[in-house]
C-alpha cells in the first residue's frame, strides 16, 4: 500500500436546466450605519471557512470557495434536515469537461453571515468531498457579486463592503475577467503569461500538463495523489520548479506544485492564497494582493493523507477518470 493525498478542486461549472419561475435573484440586506460586515473565517487545511445561519437554523460551517461558479452548493443531509424544497435541477461539470452529473436546486430563504442577509438564494444539492466533511455547504463567488470580498488569512476574518476599491488600495492591484462565474488572473511563470484560476476552494498550485512540459523543475515530478472535481478523478505528481511564479508583485520561490492531466489552466488555491489579504471587486474585475512579505516559499498542502484502497472508503462511481 502506498500512501496518497486526497484533493478537491473547488471549479464548478453549472449548466442550468428545468429552472423553476423563482428566477434565482439574490438579495442582500443589511442593517443601516453599518458600512463593513466582518466575521470569522476558521482554515481547515489553509482553506476558508465561515458559519452561516440558514432560514434561521444553524449555524452551520460554509466553505468559501471563489472557484464555485454558483452561488452555493449544499449537502443532502442538510437539505434534508432544513426540509429545502426542490426548484429545478442543474447538469455539473468542470473544466475538464469529462463527464456530467445531474443536481437538484433547492431553494433557500435566507442566508445570514454575521451581519449581512441573503434572500432568496438557489443552491445546489451535491455531497462533499471527503476533505470538506465537516461542512454542511459551500459559498461560490456569485453570492458575492455586489460586494467587496475580502478575505484576510492572516487576521482570519472575511469582511464584506460595499462600494469600489479606492486608487490607493494597499498591496497589488490584479486585474481578472469571470469564466462560468470563476475569477481567472494572468500570472508569470519565469516570464511567461499564463492564465490562472482564483480557487479559494482549491488547495495549492496546480499546473496542467501542457504548461508543466515548458516548466524547469528541481528535480523530475514524481507521483503525489488522486484528486478528485465534481466530475472527474485523475492522478496528480509533484515536483518544485526551478522557476519563480509571480501573482502581481509577489513572487513565489521554490514553489511546490502539483501537476495534473485534467484542467487546461493553472489554479491557484488556498495554501499559496494563505499567506495574504486578498479584496475581489467583481464590478470593476480586479482584486488587491497585500501580504507582508514580497518573496514566498510555497510547500505541500496540509491535505488529510488516506491509504490508497483503504478500508470503508468508497470512491464515486460517477467520477470519470482523467489522464
Amino acid at each position: 500500500m502506498t500512501r496518497r493525498g486526497k484533493a478537491r478542486s473547488g471549479l464548478a461549472l453549472l449548466l442550468w436546466t428545468g429552472a423553476s419561475l423563482l428566477a434565482g435573484r439574490c438579495v442582500a440586506q443589511a442593517s443601516a450605519g453599518s458600512p463593513a460586515y466582518v466575521t470569522p473565517i476558521e482554515l481547515i487545511h489553509d482553506k476558508p471557512y465561515v458559519s452561516v445561519m440558514v432560514n434561521g437554523h444553524g449555524p452551520y460551517r460554509f466553505l468559501i470557495d471563489t472557484g464555485t461558479g454558483t452561488q452555493a452548493m449544499i449537502s443532502p443531509e442538510l437539505v434534508h434536515e432544513l426540509g429545502l424544497p426542490a426548484v429545478g435541477h442543474a447538469r455539473l461539470t468542470d473544466p475538464s469537461r469529462q463527464g456530467e452529473q445531474r443536481s437538484d436546486m433547492v431553494w433557500i430563504e435566507s442566508l445570514k453571515i454575521g451581519g449581512l442577509e441573503f434572500e432568496e438564494v438557489q443552491a445546489v444539492e451535491h455531497g462533499l468531498s471527503r476533505e470538506e466533511q465537516n461542512c454542511q455547504g459551500v459559498l461560490g463567488f456569485p453570492l458575492f457579486e455586489d460586494y467587496l470580498l475580502t478575505l484576510d488569512y492572516p487576521g482570519r476574518r472575511m469582511i464584506l463592503t460595499s462600494g469600489t476599491l479606492p486608487d490607493h488600495a494597499n498591496g497589488t492591484l490584479v486585474p481578472f475577467r469571470l469564466t462560468d462565474g470563476v475569477p481567472i488572473a494572468t500570472i508569470q511563470i519565469d516570464g511567461l503569461n499564463v492564465d490562472a484560476q482564483i480557487d479559494t476552494g482549491g488547495t495549492g498550485l496546480s499546473l496542467p500538463d501542457a504548461i508543466a512540459e515548458q516548466m524547469k523543475f528541481q528535480s523530475a515530478p514524481v507521483e503525489f495523489g488522486i484528486a478528485e472535481s465534481l466530475t472527474a478523478r485523475f492522478s496528480l505528481r509533484a515536483a518544485r520548479l526551478q522557476q519563480d511564479v509571480s501573482l502581481g508583485s509577489y513572487v513565489f520561490r521554490n514553489a511546490f506544485v502539483e501537476i495534473n492531466s485534467a484542467f487546461p489552466m493553472v489554479n491557484i488555491g488556498s495554501t499559496p492564497l494563505k499567506n495574504f489579504i486578498i479584496t475581489f471587486d467583481q464590478q470593476e474585475g480586479v482584486m488587491t494582493v497585500y501580504g507582508r512579505e514580497k518573496i514566498v516559499y510555497l510547500d505541500a498542502s496540509p491535505v488529510q493523507m488516506r491509504m490508497q484502497n483503504e478500508p470503508g472508503q468508497v470512491s464515486d462511481t460517477k467520477l470519470v477518470p482523467v489522464g
